[in-house]
């Protein structure tokens, strides 16, 4: 969620269509309400305007709780649809409880409520994400802008620079960035884009030429950043700090009280509380689903390396899962060996240990299915970082620097960094360390959406892999 700090210098940004969008949210849900009642030929009574009185109000509550009326200009489609899905699934959730406790006072039919909150959810993504593309357009047109500088002429400031230049929808016209050291001192390619020091910066800020100001420099300079947001405090202007690689660690950090003390969690997982039961919850749904459909097909797979090669059917590997304690990942086996021990050696192309079987099994995926009783048993995830073997971790963590961060969630059978194409064999360390890169960015990136977004990834580009062996 959005925290709010009302005695902090920088403001959370409200944006100027926020009382429309609340209007638009009151009006979708009344409309809906009554379409569903003129639909089943029902009239509105007094019980049915507390019904909906109810809802309004606990949306309302909602939306404000995660902050879904702050301005949406520089955020993902998909954040904004999952603030208001969330506001949205706890209001209908509080209508539901309030129709169950009072049958008496409500005269709406079951079908009519369980209507009118599924239908409601659709149309107030719908709505959203329609005005959102006119805006995008309108701004296109050089209308709605809002004026940005970046203060500190770094590596990531030009980043961010491009960014705005390049993606002209936002409505933000780059001013340049300001600096205070010598030219000798920044980046060739920066130097054309400074326009002044950061004094200057500050002057146009308090002058109310500028919007938002980008401070990208490095958590060393804290005490120079503290000067500038102090000196920022001076104007109306909305300040943004570019977090660099030790701030984007926190992304996930949280306060924690010991007694009177606040203490702050660094590296933390973002699965607690509602994350990791919507987690769970995900994990049992899906497993189930998937189990249902290929419990016949795993029979099948299951007789087949029963009858092909000498073995157990299954193959249990000691594996690290959540907070790096061992777990036993089941797969049906595609080896003559079954190496579990200190010294694991990665399967290659053309291995001599896979048999005919097992190789294929291997190529479509078909070898890890039974991790899905992994995932129904709480050990793994459906989508997560893939678990490697103990030996494997104990080797890569000694040479990939926060490798063992990856284990801050339970392992997955697919994961964002197989659907970008880092599966299978990890050759050299560059690969390996590409595959941590994404894992991490999963964690900090982290939703029900991205979820959905790597299965159906993982489903529609096939589970065939020229680098699985």
């Amino acid at each position: 969620m959005h925290n709010k700090s009302p005695g902090g210098i920088i403001q959370s940004n409200q944006s100027s269509f926020s009382t429309l969008y609340r209007l638009v949210d009151m009006v979708i849900i009344t409309l809906v309400y009554f379409l569903v009642l003129l639909y089943q030929g029902l009239a509105i009574n007094s019980s049915g305007l507390l019904l909906l009185f109810v809802s309004i109000i606990s949306y309302m509550l909602c939306a404000e709780a995660v902050d879904l009326y702050r301005s949406w200009r520089t955020a993902s489609n998909t954040l904004m649809i999952k603030w208001a899905m969330i506001a949205w699934g706890v209001s209908s959730l509080v209508t539901t409880t309030f129709a169950f406790i009072f049958p008496d006072t409500i005269a709406a039919s079951n079908f009519v409520i369980l209507s009118w909150l599924i239908l409601c959810a659709p149309t107030l993504v719908s709505w959203r994400v329609a005005f959102r593309e006119i805006l995008f357009r309108h701004r296109k047109k050089g209308h709605n802008t809002r004026r940005a500088i970046v203060i500190g002429a770094t590596q990531s400031g030009y980043n961010l620079a491009n960014q705005i230049m390049e993606n002209d929808q936002l409505g933000i016209i780059f001013k340049g960035m300001y600096d205070d050291r010598a030219p000798a001192r920044i980046p060739h390619e920066i130097q054309h884009q400074v326009m002044g020091s950061i004094q200057d910066a500050i002057k146009l800020a308090k002058s109310g030429e500028i919007d938002y100001i980008y401070i990208a420099m490095p958590m060393s300079a804290e005490k120079r950043i503290m000067q500038i947001l102090n000196m920022c405090s001076d104007s109306t202007a909305t300040v943004y700090i570019i977090p660099n690689f030790f701030m984007y660690n926190l992304l996930n950090a949280r306060w924690q009280s010991v007694g009177s003390i606040q203490t702050l969690s660094v590296f933390d997982t973002p699965f607690q509380g509602a994350g990791d039961i919507t987690k769970r919850l995900e994990d049992i749904v899906v497993s189930s689903l998937i189990l249902t459909m290929i419990a016949i097909p795993m029979l099948f797979i299951a007789m087949a390396v029963k009858l092909t090669s000498k073995g157990p059917v299954i193959f249990k590997q000691n594996r690290y899962g959540l907070d790096g304690k061992k777990i036993k990942v089941y797969k049906f086996r595609s080896m003559t060996v079954q190496d579990n021990g200190d010294k694991v050696q990665q399967a290659t192309k053309n291995d001599a240990r896979i048999t005919p079987l097992g190789a294929f099994l291997r190529k479509t995926s078909l070898d890890e299915l039974p991790q899905f009783i992994n995932v129904l048993q709480g050990r793994m995830s459906v989508v997560g970082p893939r678990p490697h073997a103990v030996a494997h971790n104990e080797e890569y963590r000694k040479l990939i620097e926060g490798y063992m961060l990856r284990h801050k969630v339970r392992p997955g059978i697919t994961g964002w960094a197989q659907i970008n194409g880092f599966r299978g064999e990890t050759e050299t360390i560059n690969k390996m360390i590409k595959r941590v890169e994404y894992d991490l960015d999963y964690i900090h990136r982290w939703s029900v959406w991205m979820d959905i977004r790597i299965i159906l990834a993982t489903v529609t580009r096939g589970f065939i892999n020229k680098n699985a062996y």
